[in-house]
């Protein structure tokens, strides 16, 4: 299992309701992630994959584990490339 983890030295965030804010430190660039984003954010803790977070929040929504698993592995695709999380 390749497990996710966030690289705490390349952001600073803060909850705001429901809403999890992003700040890269690199170059300030400001991240927004609401609902299903936010929800995929909190379950990124070095233990968990991929599959694992898209199969927790299929349960969770109780919605088609394909579709939640492609978004997942979307938005795991923009967070890596903008250098916020780390793949072990």
């Amino acid at each position: 299992m390749t497990s996710l983890r966030k690289r705490s030295d390349a952001f600073t965030e803060a909850d705001v309701g429901d809403e999890v804010i992003l700040m890269r430190l690199d170059n300030g660039e400001l991240l927004s992630l609401t609902d299903t984003g936010a929800a995929v954010w909190r379950l990124i803790d070095g233990s968990r994959d991929a599959a694992a977070i898209a199969a927790l929040l299929a349960e969770e929504y109780d919605a088609d584990p394909a579709a939640i698993d492609n978004d997942v592995r979307l938005l795991l695709s923009q967070l890596n490339g903008a250098g916020l999380i780390a793949v072990d």
